[in-house]
């Protein structure tokens, strides 16, 4: 079989068109400057002064906890920038760079306290208090996980909902309106046993107070409404039962939680396959599992349903075909940032202490590092840069066309990819960012190096240009693939196992690293090659930086013949 011949003039113009479809992106996004850090922009300052749900001063450990969770929340991938500090006993610092729409929107991720309950729904509007539904949602089993289609998932982060002084008065009147001469058997069949307000409730008593419910609690249900959007929350208490509504204004009443949020092993979120919308994912602790397996179980069929309720908002209220167990989505309207805002809170879990509001305040700061620390910056990559440009023109001659170029397709990916990560990831470039842009100007530097004198030790061999530069390359390429691969491992290592501040720097050299790849493959290799067939290269032009005083076969003076570099 012939061997196929390479065309590097069109692996060129694929780089090329690659390089314009990213840059026509780009300008229909509009962002031709990248977000850049708290140390050289500012940005926004969120202070949280926490309060303890159980009473009493604050601990430390719950603190320590909470401000974790944050840290989490806010740069759990380590490239956004953010830094989360306490202050006090009692106070979290969260300092996200920039003011706009962004930034807005994780100010809110953070005071999310993001507390996941499961409950029973005892009273609806599709569902009088103590009868069955056969409307709504369904959840059906899935091979691997259980399937919860929801209703509003959107409620979650905004919408109608009870607020708590509202929900507070109508727990009020149903605990007054008891009759005291009621029947003890029936008060006792339908209300679950005394116990911590503050844990969950076995699933039989969560049934029996869905079905019987206490006409306290359905008489408060009947006179209870949603109030304007944006009221404060309703208080979530796990041992009581909870009125609340969802985003669309549907009031419920619904059982004692039956299953924490803390129960949630993992969160994740994705379009399954042969479907057309965003789901989040859970998957449950042993614990979780049983009691959603027997949730569901007890209301399989009965068209009865449960409510998953988030920061004592009704998000999703489904029924269950069958007893689930293994796990289950959450579907609904979600967006990818909805899907993705959410399971991100349910991954890291709910905040150990509340935040009231009147305690969050939130305001505009400055930059921490002065403006000519990034004038400096940019200064030292600019002389680094010339220094490289200078010697390769003095050293390689007409041959430092590549490394110019190589470098300046190098420098184009690197900032559209910049630009990119800033739009779609919230990437952010802080000064160590910019020392790992400037290592990466060295790496770029030494795959051609390593190139060229792979290409001029095969020409003292007697080999020509167009033969030299494919034997050279199968050597000077497994030689870069190592050094980049090292070069990579360390940013991971940096990126995974150091701390926020640091990782900005493993980040922007990973980049540059895979960068320098990409262009020693698709950009380098093939303008060398197509060089090598012009003949002021390949015949070896004074100028050509491949003649033979150039790769050090003949001694200029002398005219004298050199063997290996030797006379």
């Amino acid at each position: 079989m012939a061997r196929k011949t390479a065309r590097p003039g069109r692996t060129l113009a694929l780089l090329f068109l690659a390089i314009a479809i990213m840059f026509g992106g780009i300008a229909f996004a509009g962002t031709w400057k990248p977000e850049l850090g708290l140390d050289l922009r500012g940005g926004t300052e969120i202070s949280m002064t926490a309060k303890n749900t159980e009473g009493g001063s604050v601990p430390r450990e719950s603190l320590d906890e909470a401000k974790s969770i944050i840290d989490q929340r806010v740069n759990g991938s380590g490239i956004t920038g953010g830094r989360v500090t306490t202050e006090g006993n009692d106070v979290i610092k969260v300092s996200i760079p920039g003011t706009g729409k962004v930034q807005q929107e994780t100010a809110e991720r953070v005071r999310q306290t993001a507390k996941l309950r499961f409950r029973l729904v005892a009273c609806s509007p599709q569902k009088p208090c103590g009868a069955a539904d056969s409307g709504g949602g369904s959840m059906v089993e899935d091979p691997s996980t259980g399937t919860v289609p929801g209703t509003s998932p959107r409620a979650a982060f905004g919408g109608e909902t009870a607020s708590a002084s509202e929900t507070a008065s109508a727990s009020e009147k149903a605990s007054e309106s008891a009759d005291p001469s009621a029947s003890p058997s029936a008060s006792a069949s339908a209300e679950p046993k005394k116990q911590n307000d503050n844990k969950v409730v076995k699933v039989d008593d969560a049934v029996k107070f869905m079905r019987n419910v206490p006409q306290e609690w359905a008489t408060a249900y009947s006179s209870f409404t949603c109030p304007a959007p944006g009221a404060e929350p309703a208080e979530d208490i796990p041992g009581k039962p909870l009125l609340t509504c969802d985003e669309d204004g549907v009031p419920y009443l619904l059982t004692p939680a039956v299953i924490e949020g803390t129960e949630i092993n993992e969160a994740s979120y994705g379009i399954p396959q042969q479907q057309a919308n965003y789901v989040v994912t859970l998957d449950f602790k042993s614990d979780g599992n049983k009691a959603f397996a027997d949730t569901t179980g007890a209301i399989a069929g009965t068209g009865e349903q449960f409510a998953i309720v988030l920061d004592a908002k009704v998000i999703s209220a489904p029924t269950a075909d069958s007893r689930i167990s293994g796990g289950a989505q959450i579907s609904g309207d979600f967006t990818q940032e909805s899907a993705a805002a959410l399971a991100n809170n349910l991954k890291y879990g709910s905040l150990p202490l509340d935040f009231p509001e009147d305690g969050i305040q939130t305001r505009v700061i400055g930059p921490t590092l002065a403006g000519n620390q990034l004038t400096a910056g940019l200064w030292a990559g600019l002389i680094g840069l010339i220094l490289v440009v200078i010697f390769s023109v003095l050293y390689y001659r007409a041959m430092s066309i590549v490394v110019i170029g190589s470098l300046l397709v190098a420098g184009a990916l690197t900032y559209g990819m910049i630009l990119l990560l800033s739009e779609t990831a919230g990437v952010t470039l802080d000064l160590p960012g910019v020392a790992g842009l400037i290592v990466g100007i060295g790496i770029t530097a030494d795959s051609f190096i390593i190139l060229y004198e792979r290409m001029r030790d095969d020409m003292r061999d007697g080999r020509s240009m167009r033969v030299a530069v494919d034997t050279a390359w199968v050597r000077a390429r497994n030689t870069c693939l190592a050094s980049d691969g090292v070069s990579f491992l360390a940013a991971f290592v940096l990126y995974v196992f150091a701390t926020n501040e640091v990782k900005g720097f493993a980040f922007m050299l990973g980049l540059t690293t895979i960068i320098d790849v990409l262009v020693f493959f698709w950009f380098t290799h093939p303008m060398t090659k197509l060089m090598a067939g012009w003949g002021f290269f390949n015949k070896g032009h004074v100028l050509s930086g491949m003649d033979k005083r150039a790769i050090g076969t003949v001694d200029a003076p002398t005219g004298t013949t050199l063997v290996g570099g030797k006379a």
